[in-house]
């Protein structure tokens, strides 16, 4: 049954770019060294780690020393969060998050919750959108901090980001955005959007696995939560993980120049299928916003059936998707984010996300449309809640 494999899962990993590949290579062995030695060698490493510093800031509008080194977007979410609510304490702990969160947010906020803060969630509408009004109402003199992602990894909605910061700001609070899913797919610039933390993960950029960053406006404080040394100007101990920053930096400076062709055949591959899905699989839901969303995200919902049997019977052609967030999914208990759009248990049950990238081809997506509806006819004839 399974032919070759069609991958439209870049939500949950990317391939390390093979520019990207050959750039590294070299230190992993030949150039080993430590960066933080004060000998010739370790200033060479050095040397690089600083240049792929200044691509990652260039990709997003930053300046080179706004942009802290992590070994994930988990990290760099947890490192904003209780490391600015921690730092600020004495201006208000209140902590505004939207309701559909990756997990590294939510946790980080909940894990506060211990220490005395208090956390709110902003809830969203049936499109996973957060209301600017809503967010107005919800602060406080004490709202120390609000964190909305820029954009969804399960429903593919992008908020508007700047105005949401904009209304934060007015009250005094700061504002952290986690662009995981966005950044190298839409342009994302820091100073446009006006936030004051902004986290991003090799994984979705085509670099290697185990590697992030922290965007820190210029001034702002955070409490460190690694201690120990001073690497990256005392705000995250230990010794740096050259190969994947360096993979980073050479991933920003390719997608920088890729981005503007990227996002339109993106965009054409992904609405060929969403319009063939929707056309030929009567009761699906198309989540997310339809308009404001990634170029390469569909997201959908097939009532009857449960997204998991789905995603395994596509699995043995050789299609690959998922259910929502690939940190969740192991979870089998219904998506945090599509009760929050209102979805019915019965139909977020059945979800499915499918997510593209440059590489995917149309011959894949009608192979995809040539499959999926026979995959979902096939659950639903053995589903005992199906009902024509």
């Amino acid at each position: 049954m399974k032919e070759r494999i069609i991958y439209l899962d870049h939500a949950a990993a990317t391939p390390v770019l093979p520019e990207v590949w050959e750039a590294i290579q070299p230190y992993f062995r030949d150039r080993f060294w430590n960066p933080s030695v004060v000998y010739d060698l370790g200033s060479e490493i050095r040397e690089k780690i600083e240049e792929a510093r200044a691509r990652v800031a260039d990709l997003i509008g930053a300046e080179a020393g706004e942009i802290i080194f992590t070994s994930c977007g988990a990290e760099a979410n947890n490192l904003a969060i209780k490391g600015l609510a921690l730092a600020h304490s004495q201006k208000g702990r209140r902590i505004l998050v939207s309701a559909i969160e990756h997990h590294s947010v939510l946790n980080s906020a909940r894990f506060l919750e211990r220490l005395g803060f208090e956390m709110a969630l902003i809830p969203v509408d049936e499109k996973g959108r957060v209301n600017p009004e809503t967010l107005q109402k919800m602060l406080t003199p004490d709202t120390v901090l609000v964190s909305v992602a820029h954009a969804s990894n399960e429903i593919g909605t992008i908020q508007d980001i700047r105005t949401l910061a904009e209304i934060a700001h007015a009250n005094g609070s700061f504002f952290h955005t986690d662009a995981v899913a966005s950044v190298g797919q839409i342009p994302v610039r820091v100073q446009e959007l006006g936030v004051d933390l902004l986290t991003l993960s090799g994984i979705s950029l085509g670099a290697p696995k185990g590697v992030g960053a922290l965007y820190l406006r210029k001034g702002l404080r955070i409490m460190p939560l690694i201690h120990g040394g001073i690497q990256e100007r005392g705000w995250r101990a230990g010794t740096e993980n050259v190969p994947g920053i360096i993979g980073l930096g050479v991933a920003a400076r390719i997608l920088k120049e890729r981005l503007p062709r990227k996002g339109p055949y993106l965009r054409r591959l992904r609405d060929r299928l969403v319009e063939g899905v929707l056309s030929r699989v009567p009761r699906t839901y198309y989540t997310g916003d339809p308009e404001r969303r990634l170029p390469g995200h569909a997201s959908f919902c097939f009532e009857g059936i449960e997204g998991e049997a789905l995603v395994f019977t596509l699995a043995a052609y050789g299609i690959y998707g998922n259910t929502g967030s690939a940190c969740a999914s192991k979870a089998l208990k219904t998506s945090p984010v599509l009760r929050a759009i209102g979805l019915p248990e019965v139909v977020a049950q059945g979800s499915l996300v499918l997510t593209l990238e440059e590489w995917n081809t149309e011959e894949e997506i009608e192979r995809v449309l040539e499959v999926l509806p026979q995959a979902v006819a096939r659950l639903r004839a053995m589903s005992p809640i199906w009902k024509e």
